[in-house]
């Protein structure tokens, strides 16, 4: 089956033009918005601790719940794209993206603001996926790998930019604006959107799959609030996680086997009759696990250990997202050209070079072996996470590219969730089998407890700290060799035109 030629994106011109690259704008400002927000609030934290008289575990669901309402609305996302068309769908999410960023800033409690970070959650879990499927279906399957380079920006920029960017914002004005900054830059891509995006044709409606709804969404929300909750509780086996979680698998299962005989799913599961988008999603899925998961120690470490200031913390991580603004480019032309498999490959050995050297972090380990180690694991970056969507993508027909990306939406939620909850079980575990680790923190935030701690026993702790971190990089480190299995299936060749995973069942 061929794909027919999509808009401004003439068969004949690998070359990238000027209406896919105005059309990659408008998505590119979507997603830093939608991105930033889940880090901007992470140094927000301490702030909202204070403002609203709450408990960290308490304040830390304002990031939970963002990150539940995401998951919870993705699946909708692809058959709402076909129903209603990408443009009016896509300028839908970022008015509910916004507006409820302005009613987080004007909360009163810590529910409120939890409770608006619900309704921002549900805009921008859409803008990733709606935008993923307008840059495919613009630029077409033979340039896909240079329009996904343009979209994985925000994605690296997301986690270093978003505590630069929340830390300056909280100092300068006041925690307020780490959500009204969101009005200027949305009202630019609402514009934007208006006026760049191609018309949507919208297909004939299918009907809605409301059981698949009821099973799926509340199914990935319960399993992902049970699985957020371990580094809360401390153990996988406290009712709180184990009751919500075994509901919510339970309810995916049965979503599994639903969407297996409906004629129109919510999630279109015959996809994965494709096998090189299978394997795309294996090796997505164990990546953002390893990968995401160890993202958040690399803050931690400057933080608690080092004893670095958030806005400190955020510039320290600068190199990783310099080492993948260089590579990514490059990687997207590479990817059009000779397939993902040899430059994702590349970019995991070299991101395992990278954390191979975190494995090995002390409480006073040169800042330059630590930023060159980061910057190599940016260079990796770069040559990962965007390939990788891109094989997938690369195999998907026009038809089929709004549920595809839905799809792999939905995966990378899930194991960026159970990626964080793991790497942050693991360092819990490890400072409490070293007691000297955790006062030895709270010393560098508060010099009263350094001074009733006996002589040495600060440095002493610190050390302990820091060899936790090394421990629990070790982990990140063995997941992500093992990565390089489903890697080394991916394909190695200019991609052909895709094939229809739906119609070759039929066959």
């Amino acid at each position: 089956m061929t794909t027919p030629t999509p808009p401004g994106a003439p068969a004949a011109s690998d070359k990238i033009d000027g209406a896919v690259l105005k059309i990659a704008s408008v998505v590119v400002i979507g997603a830093i918005m939608s991105i930033l927000d889940v880090t901007v609030v992470s140094v927000a934290l301490p702030t909202f601790m204070s403002e609203f008289n709450a408990t960290y575990a308490t304040v830390a669901w304002t990031m939970t719940a963002y990150t539940l309402a995401l998951a919870t609305v993705i699946p909708v996302t692809g058959w709402a794209a076909d129903r209603f068309g990408t443009k009016r769908l896509y300028m839908t999410a970022l008015v509910l993206f916004v507006g409820a960023s302005v009613l987080c800033s004007m909360a009163w409690n810590i529910e409120s603001l939890i409770g608006f970070r619900v309704l921002q959650g549900l805009g921008g879990g859409m803008l990733m996926p709606l935008g993923m499927t307008i840059m495919t279906k613009a630029a077409g399957p033979h340039r896909v790998g240079r329009v996904m380079a343009v979209l994985g920006i925000p994605m690296m920029l997301g986690p270093i930019c978003g505590p630069i960017l929340g830390g300056w914002l909280i100092e300068s004005a006041s925690w307020h604006w780490i959500f009204l900054i969101n009005l200027p830059i949305g009202i630019v891509a609402l514009t934007a959107a208006f006026v760049l995006l191609p018309k949507d044709d919208p297909s004939p409606s299918e009907s809605f799959d409301f059981l698949g709804m009821l099973l799926l969404s509340p199914g990935l929300a319960l399993f992902l609030f049970g699985v957020s909750s371990i580094p809360e509780t401390g153990t996988v086996a406290a009712t709180r996680v184990l009751v919500p979680a075994v509901i919510g698998l339970a309810l995916v299962i049965g979503f599994v086997f639903h969407a297996l005989r409906a004629n129109h799913p919510l999630i279109d599961l015959r996809l994965f009759q494709n096998r090189k988008l299978t394997i795309a999603v294996i090796t997505s899925t164990m990546f953002v696990i390893a990968f995401m998961g160890a993202g958040l120690l690399f803050p931690s470490y400057f933080l608690q250990v080092r004893g670095e200031t958030t806005l400190a913390a955020g510039l320290l991580l600068a190199p990783q997202g310099i080492g993948a603004m260089l590579t990514m480019p490059l990687a997207g032309t590479l990817v059009d050209k000779i397939g993902p498999g040899k430059i994702v490959l590349c970019g995991l050995s070299l991101i395992a070079v990278g954390m191979a050297v975190f494995t090995q972090v002390g409480a006073e380990t040169s800042y330059v072996v630590l930023l060159g180690a980061l910057f190599v694991m940016g260079l990796g970056m770069g040559g990962t996470m965007m390939p990788i969507m891109t094989a997938a993508m690369q195999t998907l027909t026009n038809e089929t590219v709004a549920r595809g990306s839905t799809l792999m939406n939905i995966v990378q939620q899930v194991a960026g969730s159970v990626g964080t909850a793991t790497m942050s079980v693991v360092l819990t575990n490890q400072m409490l089998s070293r007691p000297l680790a955790g006062p030895a923190i709270a010393a560098g935030q508060d010099p009263s407890i350094a001074e009733q701690m006996p002589p040495g026993a600060v440095e002493q702790g610190l050390s302990a700290a820091a060899d936790a971190f090394g421990n629990t990089f070790t982990v990140a480190l063995v997941l992500l060799l093992l990565t390089l299995i489903p890697a080394f299936f991916l394909p190695r060749s200019k991609p052909a035109a895709p094939v229809d995973a739906t119609q070759v069942m039929a066959h």
